[in-house]
């Protein structure tokens, strides 16, 4: 209600009453005028009923909820059903138009207002995770694959006659099938293993500029967050070797935005080479459901290039669970969940005899299972399927020697990002969300898991796997230490 509307309240209900009520909503609106000024993520969350008062003044913006609208066109936000409507708090237009995935919609103010202060609030969240000098950004309906193809669309029109893509192998198809789908042959680069991580190949990436001839690269495709033992890229040396032949580069930042690590590589990178653009999942980074992403860069006009070559209008539904989930946690609550989320990958060097020591790898840690290997190759992915039967997710076994075609394409060792890793072994991830109680679960499951393999062993194989539970405890423990 307005001002007007309260002061006739007063002729039905005491006048201290609802001062006291009007007082409550300028509390609410204050809030609403705060964000809209400054276009920020607000330092503290918000209640659950502001952001639905907000979000219902928006929508009686949209046309379809106007009093006595009469739309007789094809598009005219019609839902047959009720809970439909209410799931998506009837701002069904969507966002965008036809020509311009950022463009207002004369029909659909509330909905435009929506996708403007969305992007304009990650952009800040952004800032604030570590890559300060991003100058633009767009919250887009598709998942981190399908993002990245846009971005290699749109430097076709500036490369046409490109026909390559560069790229340090990580074993996630979806990485590989982007740059399939955008019509490129990927040029990839092998990792090479330094100590146990393993590592960006500079003097072959150069040594393939150099023999295929930097013209004919659309991009160098980069990733920073990854499974250990893969760390992520060296970002900084790849933009300086960019900046040096001319080639644009792309970088695939699915879940490191959580990554304090991850967010300086490409802040560092940009200031000292080149780095064009980085996509980077909403459901990894945000908790929020699968369906949306974010492409970034440093340069304004070509993240407006990228959001004009999405073709029609695009769904609202991640624009709107992320600035929800925003409002509600505020920046304040968002910074805590990745301390959290840091203190609980603070996995102590003090087991790296038996850790895969992967210090550049800050999101992920690997475990090795030689000696489970030793006795039967079996037990490996034995003990994955144990683990995932026993509902305990994310955590990967990864067995030596498994090829795997993508697209044409064989891939030795697949999952291990190299074609001959050392050794098998189990990794898991530190991601945004992970609580303590996560953790006693899975140790308690492990518990039942392996002492099942340790039944069906042998005593020489029984010793083994004991040693590598004692591990796996000793090492889960550390999370919550």
């Amino acid at each position: 209600m307005n001002s007007q509307n309260f002061s006739l309240s007063e002729k039905l209900v005491s006048c201290s009453y609802v001062r006291q009520g009007l007082q409550a909503r300028r509390g609410h609106e204050q809030l609403v005028r705060v964000l809209l000024q400054q276009g920020k993520c607000p330092e503290e969350g918000w209640s659950e009923s502001t952001v639905e008062l907000f979000l219902n003044e928006l929508a009686v913006m949209d046309s379809n909820n106007f009093l006595g609208n009469c739309g007789v066109g094809e598009r005219e936000g019609r839902v047959a059903s009720g809970l439909v409507a209410r799931r998506h708090y009837r701002l069904i237009h969507g966002i965008g138009r036809s020509g311009d995935i950022a463009a207002v919609q004369p029909k659909a103010a509330g909905s435009s207002l929506l996708n403007k202060i969305t992007n304009s609030v990650v952009l800040d969240v952004l800032r604030f995770t570590g890559v300060r000098s991003v100058s633009s950004c767009f919250v887009v309906p598709m998942a981190t694959g399908m993002s990245l193809t846009l971005c290699f669309l749109t430097l076709r029109h500036r490369r046409p006659g490109a026909r390559y893509i560069l790229w340090p192998r990580i074993d996630q198809k979806s990485c590989f099938k982007s740059m399939l789908t955008a019509g490129f042959e990927p040029v990839v680069i092998e990792n090479v293993l330094e100590g146990d991580e393993l590592r960006t190949n500079l003097e072959e990436v150069e040594r393939k500029i150099e023999e295929l001839g930097a013209e004919n690269f659309l991009c160098v495709h980069s990733t920073t967050s990854c499974f250990a033992p893969r760390v992520p890229d060296r970002l900084e040396e790849l933009a300086v070797l960019c900046a040096k032949h001319d080639i644009p580069h792309i970088v695939n930042n699915a879940y490191g935005m959580q990554s304090s690590k991850c967010m300086h590589l490409i802040q560092q990178g940009a200031r000292v080479g080149r780095i064009d653009a980085f996509v980077q999942s909403l459901d990894k980074n945000f908790m929020v459901p699968v369906g949306g992403a974010i492409i970034a860069g440093f340069d304004e006009s070509f993240i407006t290039e990228i959001s004009k070559m999405y073709p029609g209008r695009a769904s609202a539904s991640p624009s709107l669970d992320v600035l929800i989930t925003l409002l509600t946690l505020g920046a304040n609550g968002y910074k805590k969940l990745l301390a959290e989320r840091k203190e609980l990958s603070a996995l102590a060097e003090r087991h790296g005899e038996r850790l895969l020591h992967t210090p550049h790898n800050p999101i992920s840690l690997a475990m090795s299972l030689t000696r489970l290997q030793t006795h039967s190759a079996a037990a490996v992915t034995q003990l994955g399927s144990m683990l995932f039967t026993r509902q305990v997710s994310g955590a990967r076994v990864v067995p030596l020697g498994v090829e795997q075609t993508v697209s044409g394409h064989t891939f030795r060792g697949f999952m291990s990002h190299t074609d001959a890793y050392p050794c098998p072994y189990l990794n898991a991830a530190s991601a945004i969300g992970i609580t303590r109680d996560d953790i006693t679960l899975c140790i308690k499951r492990l518990d039942k898991c392996l002492k099942s393999l340790s039944k069906e062993a042998p005593a020489e194989k029984s010793e083994s796997v004991h040693a590598i539970y004692s591990f796996i405890l000793i090492l889960l423990d550390t999370f919550l230490s």
